[in-house]
């Protein structure tokens, strides 16, 4: 059973295997051997639960070795590291504005054995950096150098922050892979369709349009659609509005007023209702990226690449 785990790669966490030598404790740093190489990540203790989950499952996480706890020594290669690491960035970047490449830098890691250097980037389009490639060796010496395109759902996984409901991105704090997200999650919701309303830091559609889609579709059943005539306990009216939270029907009658009704209480008619509905209050707000093609922010070819 396994007491430790690290958190690694797109917010999961991966058991780890202490040597018996080795006396570990909850938040430690610990150098641990990955496939990238030796990096320095912090060791948490691992609720009894979830090791039994881990015990019984067939697809637990790679568990991970460690090599060692880190000493004050290796904190201050850490940090060494990491003023190393900026001083890489920026030097990659000039030389990409020397090659006038078309790709945006994102962010520079060095193993911590400083035996790999990785440059993460966005780019519209493939690049061609065999000529950054041969100027990179020049000024990095003796260490294998890695050009990585991820998406921009990546790299905001990367930079992190906080969204339009005020807690951090879920792509950077839980979310473990992108799912592919359309317009038409938001419209079956009944959000506005304005890019300034349905679209993260990315420039995507949000995720969390996914995550409550299940409950407003089975909300909305036995529903009838916005512009339906209907009877009601007041008489005939025409459907303007949906409440798929609380199971109601906005329902404007023949005498122009709204009225808000059960949704058991009311029934489809065939019949031709003299009344003019407006359009739901939700759907009408302007936004300042109205111009945006909405098919942009549903495209995601280039949104993630797995790469980070």
């Amino acid at each position: 059973m396994f007491k430790f785990a690290v958190e690694y790669l797109k917010n999961t966490f991966y058991p780890l295997e202490v040597p018996e030598t080795i006396k570990l404790e909850d938040g430690q740093a610990v150098l641990v051997r990955t496939a990238k190489g030796e990096e320095a990540l912090k060791a948490f203790l691992v609720n009894s639960q979830i090791a039994d989950i881990w015990a019984k499952s067939k697809n637990m996480p790679e568990p991970l070795h460690v090599v060692r706890v880190l000493s004050q020594r290796d904190l201050q290669t850490l940090d060494d590291i990491r003023r190393e690491e900026t001083e890489s960035f920026f030097k990659c970047k000039a030389l990409i504005a020397q090659h006038k490449l078309v790709m945006n830098l994102v962010q520079c890691r060095i193993t911590f054995d400083r035996r790999k250097i990785t440059f993460y980037y966005t780019a519209p389009e493939r690049v061609d950096f065999r000529g950054l490639l041969k100027d990179l060796t020049q000024v990095f010496t003796r260490v294998r150098i890695d050009l990585r395109h991820i998406g921009v759902r990546d790299e905001t996984s990367i930079m992190c922050g906080c969204g339009l409901c005020g807690r951090p991105f879920c792509c950077c704090s839980c979310k473990r892979k992108f799912e592919p997200i359309n317009v038409k999650l938001a419209r079956d919701q009944g959000m506005p369709i304005a890019p300034g309303k349905i679209s993260g830091t990315c420039g995507r559609l949000l995720c969390c349009l996914t995550y409550e889609y299940s409950n407003y579709i089975d909300a909305a059943k036995g529903m009838p659609p916005v512009g339906s005539s209907v009877m009601t306990p007041d008489g005939l009216g025409k459907v303007c509005y949906l409440q798929f939270m609380n199971g109601t029907v906005a329902v404007k009658m023949e005498d122009g007023k709204t009225k808000e009704f059960a949704k058991s209480d009311i029934e489809m008619v065939d019949a031709d209702v003299n009344v003019e509905i407006d359009v739901p209050i939700m759907n009408t707000y302007t936004d300042d990226n109205d111009n945006i093609d909405i098919k942009q922010l549903e495209d995601d070819r280039n949104s993630s690449t797995g790469n980070v």
